[in-house]
């Protein structure tokens, strides 16, 4: 019975408490920023001639598919102003 009531009152109180949360929140951020870096560490980097290929490629793409949605809102746009008319 008295073991009980010696642990009860080692219980820190509400600043302690709270000072070891704000504490292990940043505890916690160093370690996500930690394990990304080591993560980073383990990825294959592609070379500079194989990225200014990709980056080509995805603008390339992109303007192919700015056309595309271009072509179809003007057909859209164009499908509603004729039922408009009548």
């Amino acid at each position: 019975m008295t073991e009980k009531k010696a642990a009860k009152n080692n219980k820190p109180n509400f600043f302690q408490r709270f000072a070891n949360g704000f504490v292990n929140f940043f505890k916690k951020i160093g370690n996500a920023f930690k394990n990304m870096w080591h993560e980073l560490k383990k990825v294959t980097w592609p070379t500079r001639e194989k990225l200014v290929n990709y980056s080509v490629i995805v603008l390339l793409f992109m303007v192919f598919m700015m056309v595309v949605i271009g072509l179809l809102d003007l057909g859209a746009t164009q499908l509603v102003n004729l039922i408009m008319k009548l």
